[in-house]
């Protein structure tokens, strides 16, 4: 069982992330056409697993679309926003935001991804969500990169996320340096350059 905060008050996984090296559990989460979607489906492409609590929260849906900025038209990767909205909610923010390049996948009927990654809440007022965490996964499924947020209201580290995505590519993957929060996902900030020469 690990600790993590919401807003500096201690709250409770179900347990630890899996360890870098291992091979990621399959799981049957539930995509917005309500089909089964399992982690075998996506054998042979890198997975990024943005998991988090709700679309609801602005520092949720701030990594939604972040990831989907990031790595659009990434052929070989797959990005997969777990939470347990509904399908229905995954389907129209993906709609109202114009979000592509990403897959949104509900635990809806089957809720043993949150256990069997260690990532269910136990206690605190978000008890029985997930804890907002990033995993990726190699062709293979294996496990080469984790991050459990330490502070539930706070973003990933997307450079480090990122850059562990690139690093058996051989040619490294442009990281956006840049603050990029919830307000600037929306517009409503500021629009500074990053280092490779996008905007965030």
């Amino acid at each position: 069982m690990a600790q993590v905060k919401l807003k500096g008050n201690p709250v409770q996984t179900s347990g630890e992330l899996p360890a870098v090296g291992s091979m990621a559990p399959d799981f049957k989460l539930t995509g917005t056409d309500l089909s089964d979607v399992s982690l075998a489906q996506f054998k042979g492409k890198k997975v990024v697993l943005n998991i988090f609590m709700s679309l609801d929260t602005s520092t949720c849906a701030a990594s939604v679309r972040r990831f989907n900025t990031e790595l659009a038209g990434r052929e070989d990767t797959v990005v997969l926003c777990i939470s347990r909205d509904l399908p229905f909610a995954h389907a129209r923010f993906c709609e109202v935001e114009g979000i592509k390049d990403v897959t949104t996948l509900s635990e809806l009927r089957d809720r043993s991804f949150g256990k069997d990654f260690g990532i269910e809440l136990k206690s605190g007022p978000v008890a029985g969500l997930l804890a907002r965490s990033v995993i990726i996964l190699d062709k293979e499924g294996k496990v080469t990169y984790t991050q459990q947020v330490d502070e539930l209201s706070e973003e990933p580290d997307y450079k480090n996320a990122l850059a562990a995505l690139s690093a058996d590519d051989g040619e490294p993957l442009p990281v956006c340096t840049a603050s990029f929060s919830a307000e600037d996902s929306r517009g409503g900030g500021s629009d500074e350059p990053c280092d490779d020469g996008r905007s965030g």
